[in-house]
């Protein structure tokens, strides 16, 4: 969708002549916002990213990456995550996950980082250490 996909050791497959490389340890999040922003422009595509597109986008883009995983034991989706076509083919569903997870942030104006901050700070409230760990019981449950 960026005209980059990630391979299973995590670097482009194909790369934008005119941007460099992203990698996770030196890419910000504010950087992937602004790439696929920009990616969106070049097409003409923000008239078509409204929330509800996106989000069933997303939802559509999140079931693409489920599929590789259908019917298969734990160990089995382990395995298909370590196998390297299987990676790749991972990696590029996943990126499209995050690519309009990304886009619905810049729709919306949400601040990802700040969301997940707050995401993270009110499920520890909901999971203390203490009764979730090793569980994978829901918080009413705890």
């Amino acid at each position: 969708m960026t005209g980059e996909r990630a391979v299973a050791q995590g670097g482009p497959r194909r790369k934008c002549a005119s941007m460099p490389a992203l990698t996770d340890s030196a890419t910000t999040v504010s950087e992937l916002k602004n790439r696929v922003l920009a990616f969106a422009r070049e097409r003409d595509w923000e008239q078509f990213h409204a929330p509800k597109n996106l989000s069933m986008a997303l939802a559509a883009e999140a079931a693409e990456l489920m599929e590789h995983f259908l019917w298969a034991t734990p160990e089995e989706s382990r395995a298909v995550a370590l196998d390297p076509s299987g990676k790749a083919r991972i990696a590029e569903e996943l990126a499209d996950v995050v690519i309009y997870a990304l886009e619905f942030a810049n729709a919306t104006g949400l601040d990802l980082s700040a969301s997940i901050e707050a995401k993270i700070a009110a499920n520890a409230v909901k999971y203390p250490v203490d009764k979730a760990r090793g569980r994978s019981a829901k918080y009413t449950e705890l």
